[in-house]
Formats: structure tokens, C-alpha cells, sequence
């Protein structure tokens, strides 16, 4: 498994494009981008690197043990192959395919 990059989540947001698996699909549905580190089972909200949250996935926020590569301006440019992107509702991490599955039309 690859490490987790801004390349991965630009890879994800057009795989999931039109649906709830990115953040435009699903906000309305009371949304928010978050990430889960599988290893120890903690979500961390999306945010900024100053702490603020974030409107879609981003890794400037994240803790220091799941990052494992930065750029010289500290940027993260890398995280933990173990960390999946998603979406909390409600106190429940969801995956994008969950969230796409959620909001998705009654067929």
C-alpha cells in the first residue's frame, strides 16, 4: 500500500466525481471531510495546518505520527499508507463509498 498523498486524493475526487464520495455531493447532507488511520482506528477531521477545519481533504492538518514526508516549507507532502480519506456524520466515519451510497437517489 502507497503512502497517502494530495496525488491520492485528486485521484479519489475524480473517481468519485458527481457523487457523495467527495465533498460538493454530500456537505448538504451534514457532511465533513476527515481521515482514518486503520492502525489505531482514530478519524481526524479535515483542517487546515493552522487548525481550523477544512472544506475538503487536506493533510496540512493532520498529526505529526501519520505524516511521513514533508516538503522543505513543512508542507505534508505524505501520510501513513494506513490513513483512508472519508467523511464524518454524525460521530461516524464514513468511507467515500459509504458516503456515495448515502446521498445517492432512491432508485
Amino acid at each position: 500500500m502507497d503512502a497517502m498523498t494530495k496525488a491520492t486524493i485528486e485521484r479519489e475526487n475524480r473517481q468519485f466525481h458527481g457523487t457523495g464520495g467527495i465533498s460538493p455531493g454530500n456537505r448538504q447532507e451534514g457532511f465533513r471531510p476527515a481521515f482514518r488511520d486503520a492502525e489505531s482506528g482514530r478519524v481526524y477531521a479535515s483542517c487546515f495546518a493552522s487548525g481550523q477545519p477544512a472544506p475538503c481533504h487536506l493533510l496540512d492538518g493532520l498529526p505529526d505520527e501519520l505524516v511521513v514526508a514533508r516538503h522543505a516549507s513543512g508542507r505534508v507532502i505524505a501520510v501513513k499508507p494506513s490513513v483512508a480519506s472519508g467523511f464524518v456524520r454524525k460521530g461516524r466515519f464514513y468511507t467515500r463509498e459509504e458516503a456515495a451510497e448515502v446521498v445517492a437517489p432512491a432508485h
